[in-house]
């Protein structure tokens, strides 16, 4: 693998550029440093830039936090989160073919996803299913323990599960936390009926590209993560390029552990970056 020292030695082979959120631009508080500067050096070169997180939230809501963060709205030309496609998804139809009773397993800020829809919250023993948005404020985010009781007994009682963030951990503000996708593991694991909606499923990148109006193959998306942004690049037929400095800054600590990182995820990133820097 390349490794490059930043998007200024890739960019003039794309006009596309799909971009993660948390661990690429900001760490969930404040930008990655020279974050908002590429952003600005790819609109000067005329670039067109979609923002595409697991965040399990509505689009505005994740916007709303760019903005207080620094980042202007000229800054991009559209953002999909997975919390969004998931209202997409339910607006059309109950998902598995069940019932419109739902368990919400999250914190609050989080019930935008379903809020407005023909949906009913319910406790376990009558949902038709399990809506998985991840650790709430009241338990935290340091482990999967404290909801292993509610993930049992959604189980024994037969809930599919739909999980709106597919990530299973994330960096905010130098702490690893879990997030809704290893609890959607566990459950699956657990024998339990489990989708997930966001990277590194395909669907969601086809609406990224009809968004960006880009030929895929002068798309290139950018992230930190193997798992959801490089397979998902891989799922989507598109070119990816691995930030560095993200979730996986420690096990990629060399160009070695990088490469066989990369290779016992089986992708094949174009190229790396320390950090998304022009």
């Amino acid at each position: 693998m390349r490794r490059l020292a930043g998007l200024r030695e890739v960019v003039d082979g794309y006009d596309g550029f799909i971009l993660d959120l948390w661990g690429v631009l900001h760490d969930g508080v404040r930008p990655y440093p020279g974050a908002i500067d590429t952003l600005s050096r790819l609109r000067d070169a005329r670039k067109r830039v979609v923002l595409l997180s697991n965040a399990p939230r509505r689009a505005a809501r994740a916007i709303d936090g760019l903005r207080a963060m620094g980042f202007d709205d000229s800054l991009y030309d559209g953002v999909l989160t997975s919390g969004e496609a998931t209202y997409r998804l339910l607006a059309e139809a109950p998902p598995f073919g069940a019932g419109r009773r739902l368990f919400h397993l999250g914190p609050e800020r989080d019930r935008n996803v379903f809020e407005g829809l023909d949906y009913i919250e319910a406790p376990i023993g009558t949902a038709d299913f399990l809506l998985n948005t991840g650790p709430d404020d009241l338990s935290g985010a340091h482990d999967i323990e404290p909801y292993l009781p509610a993930l049992d007994a959604a189980r024994a009682a037969g809930l599919p599960m739909l999980c709106a963030n597919p990530d299973l951990e994330i960096v905010r503000d130098g702490q690893r936390l879990v997030c809704a996708g290893l609890l959607a593991e566990h459950y699956a694991g657990q024998g339990g009926v489990m989708r997930m909606v966001g990277k590194p499923d395909p669907a969601v990148y086809a609406t990224v590209l009809d968004i960006l109006g880009v030929a895929p193959a002068r798309v290139l998306a950018v992230g930190d993560s193997l798992r959801t942004d490089m397979s998902g690049a891989r799922n989507a037929g598109l070119d990816g390029l691995w930030v560095l400095g993200g979730i996986h800054a420690e096990e990629a600590a060399s160009p070695e552990a990088a490469a066989a990182a990369a290779r016992a995820a089986s992708v094949t990133p174009i190229a790396t970056v320390p950090a998304f820097l022009w």
